[in-house]
Formats: C-alpha cells, sequence, structure tokens
C-alpha cells in the first residue's frame, strides 16, 4: 500500500514564467527592445522564424491568465519583469507605462489571493544597455540596482519575495561563450567577465533592496547534478570541472565568498582571472532564500573534444528523455537539495522550476490535452520534494514550469513545457492533464501525488 504523502500546511504552491517569453507585444506603451526582440528579428538565428511579438499575449491577456491561476489553486505565482519596458534606455527616464502595467498585475494577482514572486532579470537585457557592452561593461551591476530600486519603491509594499537574477550561468554560456542565446556571442573571454558582472550585479541590487525593501530577497540558479561515468582518473576530474563550471562558478561566491578558481582555469586557460576581493565581496550579500531550477542531471566523461570543458554527458540506456533532450531523473532533484545543504547551510529553498517539455499537439482536440509523461515528471520530482523535507532539507514552495506554453527561446514555439496548452494561432488555453493533476495536489496537501495515476 502506497504511503500518503502530505506537505507541511505553509507549504508555498505556484507556477512561473517569464516576460519575453508570454508577454508579447514587446514594444507596446513606450517600452525599449531588449537583446531578445533584436536576437529573434535577426535572420537565421531561429530556424523557425518565430518572434516573441506576440508570444502567448499574456501583456494584454493577464486578467484572465490570473483567473486561470485562480481556478487552477495556484498560491504563488513567479514572474519577471522586463528591464525594457521600465528603462528603455537601460537607465535614466522611468517608462510609467511599463510600471503601471506590473502594478496591475500584482494587484490582480492580490485580489486572487495569488502571492507574486517577482524576478528582476531573465535574461532579456535592454538593447540600449548591450550597446554599452551588457554584461561585459561592470558599470552594469549599478545600472542593475537602479533598476532594481525603481521596481522596490513602486512595488515593495505587495511584494514580499524578490528575485535578483535567474539562472545567470545560462546567460554567460548560452550568451557569451558558445551564441545560441542573445546577445550571440561566441568568445571564451567574454563569458568569465559576463559570470561575474553578472553576479556583481546581484550583489548591488541586493545592498539596493536592503536600503528600501521591508520583506525577502533571493537569487535563482539551475543546478545540474554531475555524476562521472566511471571511477576513472580523467572522468572524476571532469565531472568536477563540469560542477565547477555550471553550478560552484554562481554559488561559491554568492554563499561562500570564494570562487573554485584551480577548476575554472582548467575550463577556461588564460582566459580565466581569478576575482578580486571586492567582486567577491559585492557579491557575497546576505540572502533570504535560494531558488533551485532543476531540470536533469549529467553522467559526465572525459572528452577532449568538448569545449570548454572537456566533459560530455552520456546518455543514459533505457531512461526517459524530454523532448529537450534531457533524463527524466527525478533522484538527482533530492541529490542536488541534499548537496545545497551541505555545501551552503541550511537557507530556506524554494523550487523555482521544474517541469519537462514533451509532444502535445498544436491543438486541443475535443478541449483536453492528455499529457500522461509531464504528470509522470510531476509526480516523480514532487515526491523527491517531498522526500528532501522528511530529511530536513528547508524546502518551502514548488514553482512548476511553466503555466503555459510559451516561447522557447531560439527553440521558438517548437517546445511545449506548460501545464495549460495554447493554442498560438487563436491563444486559447486549455488546461493539460498535468494542470489538473497539479491542481489537486495543491488541493490534497500533496496527496494527491500519491495517488493512482487517471487512466481515464
Amino acid at each position: 500500500m502506497t504511503k500518503t504523502i502530505e506537505f507541511p500546511r505553509n507549504f508555498l504552491w505556484g507556477c512561473a514564467t517569464s516576460a519575453y517569453q508570454i508577454e508579447g507585444s514587446p514594444l507596446a506603451d513606450g517600452a525599449g527592445p531588449s537583446i531578445w526582440q533584436r536576437f529573434m528579428h535577426t535572420p537565421g538565428l531561429v530556424p523557425s522564424g518565430d518572434t516573441g511579438d506576440v508570444a502567448c499575449d499574456h501583456y494584454r491577456r493577464y486578467v484572465s491568465d490570473v483567473a486561470l491561476m485562480r481556478e487552477l489553486g495556484m498560491q504563488a505565482y513567479r514572474f519577471s519583469v522586463s528591464w525594457s519596458r521600465i528603462l528603455p534606455n537601460g537607465k535614466g527616464a522611468v517608462n510609467q507605462a511599463g510600471l503601471d502595467f506590473y502594478d496591475r498585475l500584482v494587484d490582480e494577482l492580490l485580489k486572487s489571493g495569488i502571492e507574486p514572486l517577482v524576478t528582476l532579470f531573465h535574461w532579456d537585457l535592454p538593447a540600449a544597455l548591450d550597446d554599452l557592452g551588457g554584461w561585459l561593461n561592470p558599470d552594469i551591476a549599478s545600472w542593475f540596482a537602479d533598476y532594481g530600486d525603481t521596481l522596490f519603491r513602486r512595488l515593495d509594499d505587495r511584494v514580499k519575495k524578490w528575485v535578483t537574477l535567474n539562472e545567470p550561468w545560462v546567460v554567460s554560456d548560452g550568451g557569451y561563450l558558445h551564441g545560441a542565446l542573445a546577445p550571440g556571442h561566441k568568445n571564451l573571454f567574454e563569458a568569465p567577465i559576463a559570470s561575474r558582472n553578472l553576479m556583481r550585479a546581484h550583489g548591488a541590487a541586493v545592498q539596493a533592496y536592503r536600503a528600501t525593501g521591508k520583506h525577502q530577497m533571493g537569487l535563482v540558479v539551475n543546478l545540474e547534478p554531475k555524476y562521472p561515468a566511471s571511477d576513472s582518473a580523467a572522468d572524476q576530474a571532469a565531472t568536477a570541472r563540469a560542477d565547477a563550471y555550471m553550478n560552484r562558478q554562481y554559488l561559491d561566491p554568492a554563499m561562500l565568498g570564494t570562487c573554485p578558481d584551480e577548476e575554472l582555469t582548467e575550463v577556461f586557460g588564460e582566459a580565466w582571472q581569478p576575482w578580486s576581493a571586492e567582486a567577491l565581496k559585492l557579491t557575497r550579500q546576505p540572502l533570504d532564500f535560494l531558488g533551485i531550477n532543476y531540470y536533469t542531471r549529467s553522467v559526465t566523461r572525459f572528452d577532449e573534444r568538448s569545449w570548454p570543458q572537456r566533459a560530455a554527458p552520456v546518455r543514459q540506456k533505457q531512461a526517459t528523455y524530454t523532448e529537450t533532450s534531457w533524463e527524466v531523473f527525478a533522484q538527482g532533484l533530492l541529490d542536488t537539495l541534499v548537496w545545497v545543504k551541505k555545501r551552503y547551510g541550511d537557507i530556506p529553498l524554494y523550487i523555482t522550476e521544474n517541469g519537462a517539455a514533451f509532444f502535445d499537439p498544436p491543438v486541443a482536440e475535443g478541449g483536453r490535452v492528455r499529457d500522461p509523461l509531464r504528470v509522470d515528471y510531476l509526480r516523480k520530482h514532487l515526491t523527491a520534494v517531498h522526500t528532501a523535507i522528511q530529511q530536513g532539507i528547508d524546502v518551502r514552495g514548488y514553482m512548476v514550469w511553466s503555466l503555459l506554453d510559451n516561447l522557447e527561446w531560439s527553440l521558438g514555439f517548437s517546445k511545449r513545457f506548460g501545464i495549460v496548452h495554447v493554442d498560438f494561432e487563436s491563444q486559447k488555453r486549455t488546461p493539460k492533464d498535468s494542470a489538473r493533476f497539479y491542481s489537486r495536489v495543491i488541493a490534497t496537501h500533496g496527496a494527491a501525488v500519491s495517488e493512482p495515476p487517471d487512466e481515464r
């Protein structure tokens, strides 16, 4: 007999999105362009030719989207703010219409009993700042702090949880090292500079918040546990490099005031410059919580051709993989939570993203979308979260990624992560079976996780 799962009564259940992926209308009402606006409109960079011009049209449909969240029982909504809606030039004059949009969104959420969790930066840097060097310009730390301060002064009376950055590793790796994401650079020497300035900006924004804010501030990182493919010294060293590059490069400075210089020198060679004492001091600011985005693990082997880490993932036999070629491995989430507590202490944790892209039809035939693989994914990962709590790890909430099928960055609309299906032609929303499952989980304080699958 399966034991019934029950989460703490004060556990926070919610969903997550990001501005450029769902809002649409990126230049409306005085907003300035972002690097993603430019990237998506550059021929050849996005094979499908998709853009965020409409996306999920959330900018105009936010009221009905909030009503849908309320219908599903969401207790929290993690969303990001478009920096260039607030400051069209990235700094200087404030666009009041942009601030007003997020003001209305926060009020609508609170009216529906949904707690807003606001992320300042989810990859969409103002294009005007990119023209000044973007994350390569050391002045961006103060620009980011000023942007944050503008939001804090307007919304902190109602927003109780804030996040500085979402996934700084992705910004640096995809945007400055491999060029697959905006701004599309491919430069070994730029990536470490971008990473350092991202974390300096995080620290400066936390300082700005402590000067005026009255609630909670955190950081969100994507963590991917690395497991060596064998006991060989080469695979062990490759695994350590991969872990330092993706995980510890960001959390060590933020949480410990240190940096894994030796392993990162092995990754970047002469391009790696150890952080200054000033940069480490600025980055290490007291945080109220840490957000963890978890999707998969990596079983890692040595590979001389895999640039720059000389480490490559090994595809696992008889494993389930998502549409983005990520292995479904819920044990990795538990292992990650255990590792975070062991290495960084007992800081409150939120799962700020967790979800999967599986094939869903473009149109919801008959008003229903059956997605049993996604339901199974959520069931297994929620079980891992519950196990972590039972083991004494302070996990306080879970945000499923994502509320809506959306623009999956340079992959366009080809990958669907949503628990709510979006017909991108009509913008019709249809909750999938995974949404109904998650709604039952919330209503039962987690008990539905241990229920047998609904085969109807």
